[in-house]
Parts: structure tokens; sequence; C-alpha cells
């Protein structure tokens, strides 16, 4: 069975905020941190996974990211710091 995550980065605590979904967490992040990834998260230098979900469906994982894409930012900071308060990379656990 294979797993999808939807996840989210920071540039810092409460800080600019990014979206993804993928298949691979660990390469993606990876990606992400070499600055592998031409785009957003490389111009605003966002690096730290601060929030995650997995599934065994990407119609869920995809549908997931588009609802935290809609969701007000004060939403999204609630949920940050709900399941990681003190805004720790999650990746190092990965």
């Amino acid at each position: 069975m294979k797993n999808y995550f939807v996840y989210i980065l920071a540039s810092k605590k409460n800080g600019t905020l990014y979206i993804g979904v993928t298949n691979d967490l660990n390469r993606r992040i990876y990606e992400h941190k070499k600055n592998l990834v031409e785009g957003f998260t490389k111009k605003y230098n966002i690096k730290t996974l601060v929030y995650y979900e997995s599934t065994n469906s990407i119609e869920s994982a995809i549908n997931r990211e588009k609802q935290f894409k809609k969701w007000n930012r004060k939403w999204k900071l609630k949920l940050i710091e709900e399941k990681n308060p003190m805004w720790l990379d999650l990746s190092i656990d990965l």
C-alpha cells in the first residue's frame, strides 16, 4: 500500500508557510532543504517541516492540500501549534 503526504513547511516560527503534497516525504523534504526545487520555497528560504499528515489515497491527500490552501492563516497556525507547539523541524524524525 502506498502512502501520500500533505505537509507544511515554514521559514521560521510564524513565518512564511508552504503547503505541498508528495508520495515520498523524505525525498521531497530533502529537495526543499537542498534548494533543488525552483520556486516559492527556494525564493523565501522555506525549509522547516512543521506539520504533515499521511493517507493511502492520493485523492485524499490532494483534497486536504486544497483544503489547507483555502484556510486563513490563523487556522493554519492553530493546526501547526496543536501538533507541534515548538515549531520543531519534524524532518529530523523521518
